[in-house]
């Protein structure tokens, strides 16, 4: 098993954290050449070993952001309250700046909308009205900035854009729901250092916006509910409210989720009254249409329905719109 756990965190520190956090790949690094760490690793359930995890749940539990053998020597010293903590916890990656690439998909949509998100998390991705964005071109001038209706929010999503840029407008969200294995409270501060400690160091504003968006979500929160998507999306479809269009979101969950499990919750969404938007890995499922090519496809596929509409960086730092324009009522 210290194998698997060498492996993985020599892959981590050669092709994952370069260029997105200098101290992670350090960690890493060190992991992979280190026995006695990686048997505490193997401790831990394969899918609860990731690196950003492991690092983030030693850095809840009080490690900090120093070199490799000040933390190594945090491990240890607490291996056992890491092994527990990293059993229980999942990837959370709550980032709100994926919102900034299905934007243009939410235009599509006539308001009102009820909004509800799979693997919510906090909900930081149930507020696309009350965050104002910026879509810069490749040299990072303006080309499209768009408030909320009562004026710039405190959360600032910037993503850059090529290609064309469809019409754009803010959704009207008149309900807001959630399912998740783990929901987080916004208004919880342990739930909060939580998920700040998921954003890696080295990520330049990123924790800014995540405590922004926390502070938005704590003071209107949405309903959050616990549970197998499959099992608690009925109840929830069946509690949005009449006469709003029911939009199921799925950013970035699917994933995450075992493809038998996968195929079965899709064929699900699929069967309700209702739009879908997801924005996934390429290779997580075969609904898009046009098909997409996984090996010459970057980043994430944006969808509706499963149509395709844009690719996008995972986090949703950039995205290029792929398809005709569609034409937005007014």
């Amino acid at each position: 098993m210290t194998e698997a756990v060498r492996e993985r965190y020599a892959r981590f520190a050669r092709d994952e954290a370069p260029g997105r956090s200098a101290v992670y790949a350090r960690w890493a690094a060190g992991v992979a050449a280190d026995e006695e760490v990686q048997r505490v690793l193997a401790r831990i359930p394969e899918t609860r070993r990731q690196p950003p995890l492991v690092f983030a749940v030693t850095r809840l539990l009080g490690a900090t952001l120093q070199e490799y053998d000040d933390w190594r020597g945090f491990l240890l010293q607490n291996a056992a309250e890491v092994v527990a903590e990293c059993t229980r916890r999942s990837l959370q990656t709550n980032e709100p700046l994926r919102l900034a690439p299905l934007l243009p998909v939410l235009s599509e949509i006539d308001g009102p909308i009820a909004l509800l998100e799979l693997g919510a998390s906090a909900g930081l991705c149930l507020y696309p009205d009350r965050y104002s964005y910026r879509f810069t071109d490749a040299d990072g001038r303006l080309r499209l900035g768009v408030d909320p209706v009562d004026g710039p929010s405190s959360v600032v999503l910037e993503s850059r854009v090529t290609g064309p840029l469809p019409p754009i407008r803010m959704p009207e969200i008149v309900w807001r729901a959630g399912i998740d294995l783990q929901p987080l409270d916004a208004t919880d501060d342990r739930d909060r250092r939580w998920l700040r400690g998921l954003v890696w160091p080295g990520e330049s504003g990123r924790a800014e916006r995540v405590d922004a968006a926390l502070d938005i979500a704590a003071s209107d929160p949405p309903l959050l509910v616990r549970g197998d998507a499959r099992d608690r999306l009925g109840a929830l479809v069946d509690a949005a409210p009449q006469g709003a269009t029911l939009v199921v979101t799925t950013p970035g969950v699917l994933v995450h989720i075992p493809r038998s499990e996968r195929s079965a919750l899709v064929a699900d969404i699929s069967r309700l009254d209702a739009r879908w938007i997801t924005i996934d890995p390429p290779g997580v499922t075969d609904v898009w249409s046009p098909p997409v090519e996984t090996e010459k496809w970057s980043g994430f596929v944006v969808a509706i329905d499963g149509q395709v509409r844009a690719a996008a960086d995972p986090l949703g730092r950039w995205w290029e719109w792929r398809t005709a324009i569609p034409t937005v009522a007014s």
